[in-house]
């Protein structure tokens, strides 16, 4: 690993003068989970490492409005997997958050952490993009809020400008007349990144809509807006090959974890059973 500078700042204010100090050579060190890993591989080597878990304005935690829940940017994925209230209105988060990692990263790892590394193949983004989250970016110019379909650019590529950081991530309310549902698949049991995520929410107007991720550069939605998803007239069989033409808008890839074939085979699978979960939900609901 090369030496760098390291840097603590205790508000907002010092941040900005480090990263105008530090000349764009430097990385912010939140969880660290993806960051330490390249520290010591060598694949970046930046001047300053930047640590702002001190901040407490990243450091806001889950707090819960009128019509809104917003998360601090630090905020931890294992303070999300435990929320109740997250868990019962947001559940295709918490299934999600539930499948980062192991226990040790889940209490380590922060939400912002997870979006600012752009994977496409991120557990948190296809729950958060179903939830229509939005991403409230701060420099020392102001904020700015982008939706989240808007923040990530590409793998490892954000909306981010120079010197501007992510400050919270905002989701509203959910209506009673809607449920979602995650799904994953990964090559063995335990720690992996997916080869497949996604996930599934209905509401009662007869909507159906699928965030789809690692299979694009990025995370991204697919919506059957007839109703025929929801439609009590309609077999199985013809609902499965709905969600098959849905999803062959994916662009999956071959790598080491699956082919694009096998992966675009197994959207179908793993659409069908969240939209199964989420219909359950749905039902218990009304």
């Amino acid at each position: 690993m090369n030496s760098f500078n390291y840097y603590q700042p205790k508000n907002i204010e010092d941040l900005f003068d480090l990263q105008e100090c530090s000349a764009d050579n430097y990385r912010l060190l939140a969880g660290g989970t993806d960051l330490l890993v390249r520290l010591k591989s060598g694949s970046i080597t930046p001047e300053a490492i930047i640590d702002i878990k001190r901040i407490p304005s990243l450091n806001s935690g889950i707090s819960i409005e009128a019509d809104k829940v917003t998360f601090g940017a630090l905020t931890l994925m294992a303070t999300l997997e435990s929320d109740e209230f997250l868990e019962e209105n947001y559940p295709a988060l918490t299934e999600a958050v539930h499948n980062i990692g192991s226990v040790q990263i889940r209490n380590r790892a922060t939400i912002a952490g997870n979006l600012c590394n752009a994977s496409p193949a991120a557990d948190s983004a296809p729950a958060l993009l179903i939830y229509d989250a939005s991403v409230v970016c701060v420099s020392r110019k102001g904020e700015r809020t982008l939706p989240l379909q808007e923040f990530i650019k590409g793998p490892g590529k954000t909306a981010l400008v120079s010197n501007e950081i992510v400050k919270q991530i905002v989701m509203p309310l959910p209506s009673q007349n809607q449920a979602g549902a995650f799904s994953r698949l990964t090559r063995r049991k335990g720690v992996d990144l997916a080869t497949i995520n996604l996930c599934c929410q209905v509401n009662q107007t007869g909507k159906a809509r699928f965030a789809l991720g690692a299979v694009g550069p990025v995370p991204f939605i697919v919506e059957e807006n007839e109703g025929l998803l929801l439609s009590t007239d309609i077999s199985s069989e013809v609902k499965k090959s709905i969600i098959s033409k849905l999803m062959e808008k994916a662009t999956p890839i071959s790598d080491v974890r699956a082919s694009k074939e096998y992966r675009q085979a197994m959207l179908t699978v793993l659409g069908w059973r969240a939209f199964n979960t989420a219909i359950e939900r749905l039902q218990n609901k009304i």
